[in-house]
């Protein structure tokens, strides 16, 4: 189940950029649970192993660069059958209508989303992260983090 504030933009725009970086970095799929908030946010993603301390410091250095690079936010609008390939629809609500809004976020991600985003990356703040978890058992990497 994802909970998201989404009436902060910065860091739901941000949530997009960790899904994407943690997919090129880990090879997994995007976050099984988020929790997007002003104060604090918590995203977590199966993978098969733990990453070392130099991942997680590539993960905050690689989400800082790309909200440097000033990365435009755009909206487009599609219907389920003109869907690109790489997008899913696991996670679209059963109500969900025909018409499918598709977030971009310059080249480098793209996520079926009806929640709120910044103009471009450069409005998101510095992504700053606040700890990890791994727990072994589930295979399950939780990242905390703030925008500021």
């Amino acid at each position: 189940m994802q909970e998201r504030d989404v009436s902060f933009p910065p860091a739901h725009t941000a949530e997009h950029l960790l899904n994407q970086t943690m997919i090129r970095i880990f090879g997994c799929e995007r976050s099984y649970n988020a929790h997007v908030e002003r104060k604090k946010s918590k995203m977590s993603f199966y993978l098969d192993q733990k990453p070392t301390r130099q991942e997680e410091k590539e993960i905050e250095r690689r989400m800082n660069e790309l909200i440097d690079e000033d990365l435009p936010v755009t909206y487009e609008f599609v219907t389920r059958d003109e869907l690109p390939e790489e997008i899913s629809t696991d996670r679209l609500p059963d109500d969900a209508s025909e018409t499918i809004r598709l977030v971009r976020i310059g080249d480098y991600d793209v996520c079926p989303c009806i929640g709120k985003h910044v103009r471009s990356t450069s409005q998101i703040g510095r992504f700053e992260m606040l700890g990890t978890n791994w727990d072994e058992k589930e295979r399950s990497f939780r990242v905390r983090f703030k925008i500021v």
